[in-house]
């Protein structure tokens, strides 16, 4: 096994920063000394097979992204990132683990869904990789396959209130799959959004000729995310079951969480960069010379951009700082302008949802710190620890500390990154375009290692597909 010493960084967790050296051993962290200390000999520097010097930088452990999506199917398409594509750009982005979504439809099964889903990324990650369920049809058959999903390492589940016909679950069956989850020990992760509702105001919209892509966030109103987020609470108040809210954009739906937690409630809130960051009006209502008003379907997803001069896009930086919602994923589901967003040119209802993220969640949150936004623990929480205890890696994965994997980042503080699509910008991820185009970041991921191997450095990709290792999660460990 080999040894590698991260010699005179600051190094960041969830707790606090410490100027400390940081000894791997194999795959995994074998201490966190003080500069210089000759604890484990008098030159330890010269001991160690390599050494990386981050004087000056910060040293953090591997960005976790919770929620993505490689090769979904969506919209008569698949999400263009592959495990392979995908993976490789998280590691340029310094996430060393991402946690997808096996996806079960209505009328197939669920053990089915889960398989498809290890052909499809076994062999084929750079970082290591984990799974959700998507259950997206409750029957017998369904809830039974529920009780396996623990000892498959799989603790956490994902319902959808949007897409009738698709992934849609009524309220008899969240009801039904939250008392199986309170049964077995899975968290329930929720797509909160009144579907039945919105294709109705959707098709209002389109009937009147207004098929434009802006018009994906007005059908996709506020009141709709707010009222499914209030159902979902209360449903998951009746069973006692622990509820993880996905991609939070409006501002009302997060005062339903912060309420829900200020009652003592096990309810937990996620929001994504582009709804800290992008909006209704500059993105989804853009115009180009290439696509016309169709620009905008490059940041359609949902639940949609909001609007920031209704103050949603603060409102979910404060509910970053006060805890009300407690971690940022990116819901990273990539299309292509050409022949995918453009299914829906004539009919913002056809286009693919999604945007590609992945690979800047970690430098733009970090723009949050230089902005004042966040501290720089609390960065480090956002980005790798709660999303390691919230789905039960923590320990292992999310910490700079003795016995954790070796997943750590060197990031320059004083480095600069351009994000977009052009020559000297950063895009790794297997799209046309960039949702991200022209954004600048005060900081760089200088150095990605996970578990001990060393994936980005020196502005060239090092790693191997194949070398991400399938986590097995424990239950969440961020219960009240």
């Amino acid at each position: 096994m080999s040894t590698l010493l991260i010699k005179g960084g600051t190094v960041v967790n969830a707790t606090g920063t410490v100027t400390a050296d940081v000894l791997v051993d194999g795959e995994t962290i074998a201490a966190v000394l003080e500069p210089g200390s000759t604890l484990l000999g008098s030159d330890l520097a010269s001991s160690v097979d390599t050494v990386i010097d981050a004087t000056g930088k910060l040293v953090i452990p591997g960005g976790i992204d919770a929620h993505t999506h490689m090769q979904l199917p969506f919209g008569g398409t698949f999400a263009s990132d592959t495990f392979e594509t995908g993976t490789v750009a998280a590691a340029w982005g310094g996430t060393t683990s991402i946690i997808d979504f096996a996806v079960q439809k209505y009328g197939e099964r669920v053990e089915d869904g889960l398989a498809h889903w290890h052909e499809l990324a076994g062999g084929n990650c750079a970082v290591d990789y984990g799974f959700h369920q998507i259950i997206g049809g409750v029957d017998d058959e369904s809830l039974k396959a529920m009780e396996n999903l623990v000892d498959e390492g799989i603790t956490s589940y994902k319902m959808f209130m949007a897409y009738p016909g698709v992934f849609y679950s009524d309220d008899a069956q969240i009801l039904r799959a939250m008392q199986k989850a309170r049964e077995m020990g899975l968290l329930t992760m929720m797509h909160a959004e009144n579907g039945p509702a919105i294709d109705v105001l959707a098709a209002q919209l389109a009937e009147s000729g207004k098929t434009a892509p802006y018009f994906h966030g007005i059908a996709r109103a506020w009141q709709m995310e707010e009222e499914a987020t209030h159902r979902a609470i209360m449903l998951a108040d009746l069973t006692d079951a622990p509820l993880y809210i996905v991609h939070m954009s409006a501002k009302q739906a997060v005062q339903q969480v912060a309420w829900a937690r200020d009652n003592g409630k096990n309810v937990f809130g996620e929001t994504c960069p582009q709804y800290l960051y992008l909006s209704l009006e500059k993105q989804l209502g853009a115009k180009s010379d290439e696509w016309g008003d169709f620009e905008g379907a490059k940041w359609v997803c949902s639940t949609p951009l909001r609007s920031e001069e209704e103050g949603h896009l603060e409102a979910m930086w404060q509910g970053l700082r006060t805890n009300d919602l407690q971690m940022v994923s990116t819901d990273h589901c990539p299309f292509c302008m050409k022949d995918q967003k453009e299914l829906g040119k004539d009919d913002f209802r056809a286009i693919p949802n999604g945007i590609g993220s992945i690979e800047h969640r970690v430098d733009l949150l970090y723009q949050g710190v230089v902005d004042g936004r966040i501290s720089l623990p609390r960065w480090v929480e956002l980005i790798s620890t709660t999303p390691a205890r919230m789905f039960g890696l923590y320990g292992k994965k999310g910490v700079i500390q003795p016995g954790a994997d070796a997943d750590i980042v060197v990031y320059d503080p004083n480095g600069h990154t351009s994000i977009g699509y052009g020559e000297g910008k950063k895009h790794h991820m297997n799209m046309d375009h960039s949702a991200w185009e022209g954004f600048e970041i005060d900081g760089h991921v200088d150095v990605t290692i996970s578990r001990g191997t060393v994936l980005v450095e020196n502005g060239e990709f090092k790693g191997t597909v194949g070398h991400g290792q399938f986590l097995k999660r424990d239950l969440t460990q961020y219960l009240t």
